[in-house]
């Protein structure tokens, strides 16, 4: 044993040694990372080596900067680098256990947003993840100790021409076999799962970087050769009003509910016997009611932001961070401007604070008249839960607010309470919660009955007050609400085995629209939140031809029913398309690759393209719509309030209470 510890001390003392042995230390680390905390679809023999061969030469090409310094700097120097790539892959570990995604440097941009996700991030950590840092802590501790204690000199050149050729090396066997596996993995992958599972996650962080610098510059080079282009694209992909629904709701107010984090599941579903949203429920019966049972998000990491965007503007998400954050100044041809110009007063009702989601810029960008964020409120601590104001208190006070606008108006209410990780006071839950085991799901269905309970006091106002027979009500589901990291859990929860496929299925969420004096019913096509604002200024008797819109109308015959994901995939009634395999959408059975995919396909990977194209190039300062008037930003400002404001008593106050 003696002997042993005497070799262990002679080469760790050794530069190399004590390189190669945090090599293999990060590299396990890693790969352990890898196979406990994301849910990256390995199919083949190729992707299992992959996953376990990637971090390999990640580890010797940063680590081995080290060796540039001399003596016991480059065993610090060492440490140092090993603590932030360390750091790094935690960062990705606990923002993947709610995204199911990987960080970008678009996502650094949004950090005003970190300051209040409060209980959410603590629900995201584990007892165990110290561990992610064991490597560290080890190299630290045989340092101080001199375990490891190297000679004051410098590592010779051709030692270090070495390591790096070696890793380079490392990389193009890695990259070679991944292309092996993924032809064009590089140039036409929408999905960072893809680069994650063939790359490693910190050669996927420098291909981020590589296409964030990429999209920046777009702008600069963008002119309006490119717009025509687009415009062409969309000529073909228009669908034209439908004759028995286009003009029944002229002149009627808007009014959006948005329901956090709502699956479609909900709808119906009943827990030990009880429905979870009996007002939810019955309001998808009512006689004016559309609704939509095979409408989907279509969120990528902007979530909740990417449902406000694609519903104002009918254009996708970014495929890295948020538009809200990223693209506030560009052009837009958003709803509040169009029906602006209309004679309509838009506002949007949200309890939490203005700056999240970096909404007070961007709404003056959209055309917003107001914007009534949590400074309106009474924020005490006995209503504020988790991201904001609870729901019932927050319809109660928005109603004296949404009186004071002029009609028509054009509004949105945002709700906060369903939102993860679902906490909710004892006295306020109203059904039990389920029991799988799993908290987040288990109370899930509690904070969406509080939910229920909140619209359903609002929509008893809108009837109180009259304006529910002059109103357009649109309801719907920003992004899922369970995600596929509790697949163990949803499975109880749905009696079946959550697979890849069936999590395709459940990121359906609700799109219920009531529109006075329109024959209600369910609506089986399917669509996505691109989808909504062409059916909205349809029903409003307003004409999309001319506007830039990646979406159609879904009472349109001419609606394509293809469903595009933000990472490329996409759904329609007879094929879910996931990561290259395709499934029969009702029965879920493996399918063939035919013609008529391969066309979704393509047809998926252009509206993507045009419309990032769009995003990023700021492309609409090049096309103005005939009768449009360009936004005119300097005109909105939400930083005027009355300080003397006073509260209405409504039908809400005895529900707020």
């Amino acid at each position: 044993m003696k002997q042993f510890l005497l070799k262990s001390k002679s080469v760790l003392s050794n530069h190399f040694g004590f390189f190669l042995f945090a090599v293999i230390l990060f590299w396990l680390k890693t790969y352990a990372a890898y196979v406990t905390e994301f849910n990256l679809g390995i199919s083949n023999t190729i992707q299992k080596f992959l996953l376990f061969f990637n971090p390999l030469s990640s580890a010797v090409l940063f680590l081995g900067l080290a060796l540039f310094a001399k003596g016991k700097r480059s065993y610090i120097w060492l440490i140092v680098i090993n603590l932030l790539l360390s750091i790094l892959l935690y960062a990705n570990v606990v923002y993947y256990r709610f995204f199911s995604d990987f960080i970008t440097f678009p996502t650094l941009t949004q950090t005003n947003n970190f300051g209040d996700l409060g209980g959410s991030i603590v629900a995201l950590l584990h007892l165990y993840d110290p561990l992610y840092f064991i490597d560290t802590i080890i190299l630290i501790v045989l340092v101080a100790t001199k375990f490891a204690n190297p000679k004051p000199i410098r590592v010779a050149k051709h030692k270090l021409s070495l390591v790096f050729v070696a890793g380079i090396l490392l990389f193009s066997v890695n990259l070679g076999l991944a292309e092996s596996d993924r032809p064009e993995l590089l140039t036409r992958t929408f999905d960072r799962n893809y680069i994650v599972k063939y790359l490693g996650a910190y050669n996927y962080t420098i291909y981020d970087g590589i296409q964030s610098a990429k999209a920046s510059t777009e702008r600069a080079l963008a002119d309006g050769d490119n717009m025509t282009e687009v415009r062409n694209y969309l000529t073909s992909t228009y669908a034209s009003p439908n004759p028995e629904y286009f003009g029944k709701g002229k002149g009627m107010n808007v009014i959006y509910i948005h329901l956090e984090s709502f699956q479609n599941f909900l709808i119906d579903y009943k827990l030990n016997g009880q429905e979870v949203t009996p007002f939810l429920n019955s309001f998808t019966k009512d006689a004016n009611t559309l609704y939509f049972d095979n409408f989907f998000h279509q969120t990528g990491q902007g979530k909740t932001s990417d449902a406000e965007f694609m519903l104002e503007n009918s254009m996708f998400g970014l495929p890295q961070g948020s538009v809200f954050t990223t693209k506030s100044h560009n052009t837009y041809q958003s709803a509040p401007a169009i029906l602006g110009q209309q004679g309509y007063t838009s506002a949007v009702f949200h309890g939490n604070y203005k700056t999240f989601w970096n909404r007070d810029d961007i709404y003056k960008s959209f055309g917003f008249n107001k914007f009534f964020d949590a400074s309106y409120y009474d924020m005490n601590a006995k209503d504020v839960v988790n991201y904001g104001l609870k729901d019932k208190p927050f319809f109660n006070e928005s109603i004296p607010l949404l009186e004071t606008l002029k009609q028509p108006f054009y509004t949105k209410f945002i709700t906060l309470s369903n939102h993860f990780p679902y906490p909710i006071d004892k006295e306020e839950a109203t059904i039990e919660p389920a029991n799988t085991g799993d908290s987040s799901v288990d109370t899930y269905f509690q904070t969406a009955r509080y939910l229920d309970e909140s619209v359903k006091g609002f929509i008893d106002y809108l009837k109180q007050s009259g304006l529910y027979d002059n109103s357009i009500i649109v309801m719907y589901g920003d992004h899922y609400g369970i995600s596929d990291n509790h697949n163990a859990a949803m499975s109880k929860v749905m009696g079946k085995e959550i697979n890849s496929f069936e999590n395709a299925q459940l990121q359906r969420v609700p799109l219920i629209v009531r529109v006075p004096g329109v024959k209600g019913g369910v609506q089986h096509q399917y669509g996505g939140e691109i989808d909504v604002l062409p059916t909205l200024l349809h029903l409003l008797g307003t004409d999309t031809k001319n506007y830039v819109q990646f979406g159609s109308d879904l009472l349109s015959p001419d609606h394509k029913q293809v469903v595009a994901f933000r990472n490329g995939n996409f759904v329609s009634p007879t094929v879910t398309a996931l990561n290259g395999k395709y499934y029969d959408t009702t029965t879920g059975k493996p399918v063939e690759f035919t013609d008529e995919i391969k066309q979704n396909e393509q047809m998926v990977q252009n509206s993507l393209k045009y419309s990032d194209q769009v995003v990023n190039g700021d492309l609409l300062r090049f096309y103005t719509p005939e009768g449009f008037t360009p936004i005119d930003r300097s005109k909105y400002n939400y930083n005027n309030r009355d300080k003397n404001k006073t509260k209405v008593k409504t039908a809400l106050e005895g529900e707020a209470k």
